[in-house]
């Protein structure tokens, strides 16, 4: 199919990031709540820590970006979709950072507070799956 984006295959549980990267997400209402831009993986766990939503703002001007917990995210590959359950209003006010200010990203506290934002408990404080 000449000129056509093929989705990728969604293989036994497993993706690819670039399936996600730039996909939009979407709330079960269908409410855009922006796109995906990167996935930030902690090394020392090896699991994926969080991913960064960008939402708002004109052509990319103005947007905020959102750490999301991983866990808060439904993957619908074949529509190249992201859904997150939660409200565009609760999103809008949800902590978040400008493009050009990343935070540092190894503050277990700022990241505790996102993920108690969200209702999660965060990943390293769960029990290990036996």
């Amino acid at each position: 199919m000449r000129g056509e984006t093929a989705v990728p295959e969604e293989r036994a549980g497993v993706l690819s990031a670039s399936t996600v990267m730039g996909g939009s997400v979407r709330n079960p209402q269908g409410e855009d709540l922006g796109k995906v831009e990167d996935l930030v993986v902690d090394l020392d766990a090896g699991c994926i820590a969080y991913a960064v939503l960008s939402f708002g703002g004109f052509l990319g001007l103005g947007d905020k970006h959102f750490a999301v917990p991983w866990e808060a995210l439904r993957v619908a590959p074949h529509e190249r979709r992201v859904v997150l359950d939660i409200s565009k209003d609760r999103l809008e006010n949800a902590p978040g950072f400008a493009k050009e200010n990343w935070p540092k990203t190894a503050n277990r506290e700022w990241l505790r507070d996102v993920y108690a934002y969200y209702g999660y408990t965060p990943y390293w404080e769960r029990r290990p799956e036996r």
